[in-house]
Protein backbone atom coordinates (compact mmCIF):
# COMPACT_ATOMS: atom_id res chain seq x y z
CA UNK A 1 0.00 0.00 0.00
CA UNK A 2 1.42 3.49 -0.33
CA UNK A 3 1.93 5.88 2.24
CA UNK A 4 -0.15 8.23 3.28
CA UNK A 5 1.58 11.66 1.46
CA UNK A 6 1.20 9.18 -1.61
CA UNK A 7 -2.38 9.05 -1.47
CA UNK A 8 -5.53 11.53 -1.91
CA UNK A 9 -7.60 11.52 0.53
CA UNK A 10 -9.36 14.56 0.97
CA UNK A 11 -12.71 15.81 -1.24
CA UNK A 12 -12.07 18.86 -2.28
CA UNK A 13 -8.61 17.03 -3.87
CA UNK A 14 -10.85 15.08 -5.78
CA UNK A 15 -13.46 17.45 -6.61
CA UNK A 16 -10.53 19.97 -8.25
CA UNK A 17 -9.06 17.20 -10.23
CA UNK A 18 -12.16 15.78 -11.67
CA UNK A 19 -13.46 19.21 -12.34
CA UNK A 20 -9.63 20.89 -13.68
CA UNK A 21 -7.70 17.57 -14.65
CA UNK A 22 -7.02 16.18 -17.82
CA UNK A 23 -8.03 12.23 -18.73
CA UNK A 24 -6.68 9.08 -20.17
CA UNK A 25 -8.13 6.43 -20.84
CA UNK A 26 -6.98 2.35 -21.10
CA UNK A 27 -9.33 -0.51 -21.98
CA UNK A 28 -8.97 -1.51 -17.87
CA UNK A 29 -9.34 2.24 -16.18
CA UNK A 30 -9.47 5.92 -17.25
CA UNK A 31 -7.05 8.28 -15.38
CA UNK A 32 -7.65 11.63 -14.13
CA UNK A 33 -4.43 13.64 -13.54
CA UNK A 34 -3.39 17.66 -13.08
CA UNK A 35 -0.14 19.25 -11.37
CA UNK A 36 0.34 19.55 -8.02
CA UNK A 37 2.29 21.95 -6.09
CA UNK A 38 3.77 19.08 -4.01
CA UNK A 39 7.72 17.35 -4.85
CA UNK A 40 5.70 14.29 -4.81
CA UNK A 41 3.30 12.01 -7.29
CA UNK A 42 -0.22 11.29 -5.06
CA UNK A 43 -2.35 8.72 -6.22
CA UNK A 44 -6.05 7.39 -5.48
CA UNK A 45 -8.06 4.70 -6.40
CA UNK A 46 -11.77 4.32 -7.33
CA UNK A 47 -13.41 0.96 -7.75
CA UNK A 48 -17.06 0.81 -7.99
CA UNK A 49 -19.89 -1.48 -7.66
CA UNK A 50 -19.84 -1.93 -11.18
CA UNK A 51 -16.76 -3.12 -11.29
CA UNK A 52 -17.96 -6.24 -9.27
CA UNK A 53 -20.60 -6.56 -6.52
CA UNK A 54 -17.95 -8.41 -4.03
CA UNK A 55 -16.03 -6.14 -2.20
CA UNK A 56 -13.14 -8.82 -2.35
CA UNK A 57 -12.70 -8.34 -6.09
CA UNK A 58 -12.98 -4.69 -5.37
CA UNK A 59 -10.00 -4.55 -2.99
CA UNK A 60 -8.26 -6.85 -4.91
CA UNK A 61 -8.56 -4.99 -7.97
CA UNK A 62 -7.32 -1.68 -5.71
CA UNK A 63 -4.62 -3.84 -4.53
CA UNK A 64 -2.71 -4.74 -7.76
CA UNK A 65 -3.42 -1.01 -9.06
CA UNK A 66 -1.91 0.23 -5.70
CA UNK A 67 1.24 -2.04 -6.17
CA UNK A 68 1.47 -1.29 -9.95
CA UNK A 69 2.26 2.36 -9.39
CA UNK A 70 5.13 2.37 -6.40
CA UNK A 71 7.71 2.82 -8.73
CA UNK A 72 5.61 6.10 -9.70
CA UNK A 73 5.85 7.53 -6.62
CA UNK A 74 9.21 8.86 -6.59
CA UNK A 75 9.68 12.28 -5.95
CA UNK A 76 10.05 14.91 -8.78
CA UNK A 77 10.82 18.26 -10.33
CA UNK A 78 7.13 18.74 -10.82
CA UNK A 79 4.27 16.31 -8.88
CA UNK A 80 0.75 14.94 -10.14
CA UNK A 81 -2.21 13.51 -8.86
CA UNK A 82 -3.52 11.08 -10.64
CA UNK A 83 -6.96 9.23 -10.07
CA UNK A 84 -7.57 5.59 -11.51
CA UNK A 85 -11.14 4.89 -11.97
CA UNK A 86 -11.39 1.02 -12.23
CA UNK A 87 -13.53 0.07 -15.75
CA UNK A 88 -15.31 -3.32 -15.21
CA UNK A 89 -12.80 -5.03 -17.71
CA UNK A 90 -10.01 -4.65 -14.84
CA UNK A 91 -11.41 -7.59 -13.03
CA UNK A 92 -10.41 -10.53 -16.00
CA UNK A 93 -7.09 -8.91 -16.19
CA UNK A 94 -3.83 -10.08 -14.62
CA UNK A 95 -1.11 -8.16 -12.33
CA UNK A 96 1.04 -8.31 -15.30
CA UNK A 97 -1.49 -6.55 -17.58
CA UNK A 98 -2.55 -3.92 -15.01
CA UNK A 99 0.99 -2.98 -14.52
CA UNK A 100 2.05 -2.99 -18.25
CA UNK A 101 -0.92 -0.80 -18.96
CA UNK A 102 -0.41 1.43 -15.39
CA UNK A 103 3.50 1.75 -16.43
CA UNK A 104 2.29 2.69 -20.38
CA UNK A 105 0.50 5.10 -19.11
CA UNK A 106 1.76 7.26 -16.31
CA UNK A 107 4.94 7.24 -18.43
CA UNK A 108 2.91 9.52 -20.88
CA UNK A 109 1.64 11.96 -18.32
CA UNK A 110 4.42 12.14 -15.88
Amino acid sequence: MLVKNNKISKKNDFDYIFKNGKSAKSVFFILKFIQNSLKTNRFAFMVSKKVSPKAVIRNKVRRRLSESVKEFKKETEKGMDVIFVALPAIKEKSFAEIKEETAKLLKKII
